[in-house]
């Protein structure tokens, strides 16, 4: 990989809040050889960018491109619509549905904005649109005690908020964005999770992408307004 990236890699590890020495280490090479990737005079192999990649919780797509998502703000997404579209009955919401409101979130928000609400790249997978990084934005919030996680009888895991995770401000979504995951919450709180699973299927930037595909957000601009969430 090209040493253009040298000064992103940089800005995800102070972020992530690691040591040249630690990185060096997970990376196998020398803290010497390190430094030099960060000052751009050594190349990182293709290996060395898959694992960097998932030490700082972005997808390669995100390493090429030099653009960093918002982490902490997804997270809090996450948090924001378990408050406002969990169950009545107990406030649970599946893994699953979870994981679509939010993508619907982001690309609502780049429908009328031209950019996401959270900067994540959407992976197509089997049971739909997702983050890499979200399954490991759950466990962080579940070992933080944020939220509680209970399996099913029939495999599912519904997620609900801790009293420590309702004390927890939501300081990385503004007004307007707050809005939009209201108006999402409300249109599919009461819809099971085939249902959401169903219709993000069948939306245009899932439905044309391959398999393992990052999902581009400018596909969202050509679905039908009725049809963004």
């Amino acid at each position: 990989m090209s040493n253009k990236y040298a000064q992103f890699i940089k800005v995800l590890r102070n972020k992530r809040g690691f040591s040249q020495s630690e990185l060096a280490i997970k990376l196998g090479m020398s803290r010497p050889s390190y430094i030099a990737v960060e000052q751009g005079k050594k190349e990182i192999t293709l290996s060395e960018a898959e694992k960097l990649s998932e030490i700082f919780g972005v997808s390669l797509k995100e390493m090429e491109s030099g653009i960093s998502a918002n982490y902490e703000k997804y997270k809090q997404m996450i948090l924001a619509y378990i408050r406002n579209a969990g169950s009545k009955k107990d406030g649970r919401i599946t893994k699953t549905k979870l994981a679509k409101l939010v993508y619907l979130a982001d690309f609502a928000w780049f429908y009328n904005h031209l950019e996401s609400m959270s900067g994540m790249q959407y992976r197509k997978i089997q049971y739909g649109p997702v983050p890499d990084s979200y399954f490991r934005a759950i466990d962080e919030l579940f070992e933080d005690g944020q939220i509680e996680i209970t399996p099913t009888d029939d495999g599912a895991m519904l997620i609900s908020q801790t009293r420590n995770g309702a004390k927890i401000a939501l300081s990385e979504i503004n007004k307007d964005e707050e809005k939009l995951i209201k108006n999402i919450s409300d249109k599919w709180k009461d819809k099971n999770t085939k249902e959401i699973v169903t219709f993000t299927h069948n939306q245009l930037p899932y439905a044309i992408c391959l398999d393992n595909e990052i999902i581009p957000y400018e596909l969202i601009t050509q679905e039908n307004p009725g049809d963004v969430y």
